[in-house]
């Protein structure tokens, strides 16, 4: 893939100029033999057996493989070469940290997480894409009818509060509260948490069976399982964040066991025979996640939910996406939503590659914060261009680096 710019555990803070020293100390590659070894053969079954190599070899090793699929018309999103998938973890630059007498430090988080600035955060767009095949309906379909259902186990309403209301001093929270047009702070925490309990699922899922599938059939997986369990431990995060504000009933729990169960299954199965129509799935359900929210972050700007007015963000928030040391509740949920729409953005911009043979063209670097946060997604033709025009940042540091030596 190597289309593909350089990203490291501190992406969201580092430019692609400033990874430039550990870029050209990560392609020291040694050419090994398909097959070798100890015992001898006559000369006639040593030559016997290096014309079978190639043909018994995996397809990814296969020459003619690779030049048919060169020469094919369809051109593929990223390729091989150097910086397929950025330097050696040794090789990448690693800033010491005191987190032994830093309390806001809890050390290197071991994958990669965005950062975001102020203005990045304001970005985020409640945005979505229309169904265009057969497949699309279905996923979109099957998104709104497990929307519905949601809504109808915690009592939400997506309906706006007038202006009316708003300006009333006090602002009848209760009686608004006890007519089912305002969530309160508990049933708001209720909600996140089977939600982000749920959205878990799809990037584990999607990561085990690539990574089955890449040593089934002895390929490199283009750097798709790496976004897709990076994805899975950010929505965990999410979840981890929420738990340090409430404990989940017994209820919660148990409703929690049951969901996962049956969504872990259907998605596996889903992947399993239509992984294009599984992103698909995933990028309409994070659509519903920013527009709650966005529905969120209004209510608490409007006063809506007076209990986190002054709430400060939980500390593994602080540490997980580098807030400011007083940030609030506001924050985190700000963050939240950016994260959601990112991968809104990533899993129908993947939905729209070949699951087959196209590479990942965010495997490296993510599209910016504003792209994130106001497209649904790339479609293919976009995902090469981004591919390439990352690949040529890569190959012009490189020069870069090497002219000054």
């Amino acid at each position: 893939m190597s289309t593909i710019a350089i990203r490291s555990t501190t992406l969201a803070k580092s430019t692609l100029l400033s990874r430039g020293p550990m870029i050209c100390q990560a392609y020291h590659f040694q050419h090994l033999p398909i097959a070798s070894s100890s015992r001898s053969f006559s000369v006639s079954s040593r030559a016997r057996l290096q014309v079978d190599e190639p043909k018994q070899a995996s397809l990814a090793l296969r020459t003619d493989i690779k030049e048919k699929e060169e020469r094919s018309s369809q051109k593929i999103v990223g390729g091989t070469g150097k910086g397929v998938e950025g330097p050696h973890y040794q090789d990448q630059v690693h800033q010491t940290q005191d987190i032994l007498t830093n309390e806001s430090t809890t050390g290197a988080w071991t994958m990669m997480n965005p950062i975001y600035t102020e203005q990045e955060l304001d970005t985020v767009k409640v945005v979505g894409r229309v169904p265009v095949t057969v497949a699309d309906k279905a996923a979109h379909r099957t998104v709104k009818f497990l929307r519905k259902a949601f809504d109808f186990l915690t009592q939400y309403k997506a309906i706006p509060i007038s202006q009316e209301v708003l300006k009333q001093n006090p602002i009848p929270i209760e009686e608004l509260r006890s007519k089912g047009l305002l969530l309160s702070h508990h049933k708001w925490l209720f909600r996140f948490i089977l939600l982000e309990s749920i959205a878990g699922v799809p990037g584990m899922v999607g990561g085990t069976l690539r990574h089955l599938r890449s040593m089934r059939l002895l390929r490199r997986d283009g750097g798709w399982i790496h976004t897709l369990l990076e994805e899975a431990e950010n929505e965990r995060m999410h979840l981890l964040t929420f738990m340090t504000m409430a404990q989940p009933t017994l209820f919660t729990r148990a409703l929690v066991l049951g969901a996962q169960g049956v969504f872990y299954n259907a998605f596996f199965l889903t992947y399993l025979f239509s992984p294009k129509t599984a992103h698909r799935f995933v990028g309409a359900l994070e659509e519903e996640a920013v527009r709650t929210y966005t529905h969120c972050i209004e209510d608490l700007e409007n006063n809506l939910i007076p209990e986190w007015n002054d709430v400060a963000a939980p500390r593994i928030a602080i540490d997980y996406w580098r807030l400011p040391q007083d940030a609030k509740l506001l924050d985190v949920i700000r963050a939240v939503r950016a994260d959601e729409a990112t991968h809104r953005f990533v899993n129908h911009s993947l939905a729209n590659l070949d699951q087959q043979k196209d590479f990942n063209p965010f495997a490296l670097v993510e599209a910016d914060a504003q792209t994130r946060g106001e497209k649904w997604g790339f479609t293919r033709e976009e995902s090469a261009n981004f591919a390439r025009e990352q690949q040529q940042k890569l190959q012009d540091v490189s020069t870069k680096q090497i002219a000054d030596q």
